[in-house]
């Protein structure tokens, strides 16, 4: 489902991931991370994608640095990243970048 559009400025932090073969676990804590995300001040909303081989893009949508650093440092999601990075993941990169324009339709 794609997240609704904002007034621009704001932040998308982009995670791609190369999951492992195991769920161990992972759609349960991913859905918690969505839930967990969405109820931090300066959320915006999340895209997400992955297909058939385990590759995956999360987009999250915030207000300011402020907001993105706040979620870095919640204790359930720092759970979360280094569950990922022992468990789950093969590789995974993180980008910020700063919306400065949107266009859509639909």
């Amino acid at each position: 489902m794609m997240a609704a559009l904002f007034d621009p400025p704001y932040l998308a932090v982009i995670f791609s991931s190369q999951r492992t073969e195991e769920d161990r676990g992972y759609g349960r804590v991913s859905e918690r991370m969505v839930e967990l995300a969405a109820q931090q001040p300066g959320f915006l909303g999340v895209e997400s994608a992955r297909d058939a081989e385990g590759f995956g893009i999360t987009v999250s949508y915030w207000k300011d640095e402020a907001s993105v650093a706040a979620w870095k440092a919640d204790l359930e999601h720092a759970a979360a990243q280094r569950l990922g990075k022992d468990t789950w993941y093969r590789a995974f990169r993180l980008r910020v970048a700063k919306v400065e324009r949107v266009n859509g339709m639909g």
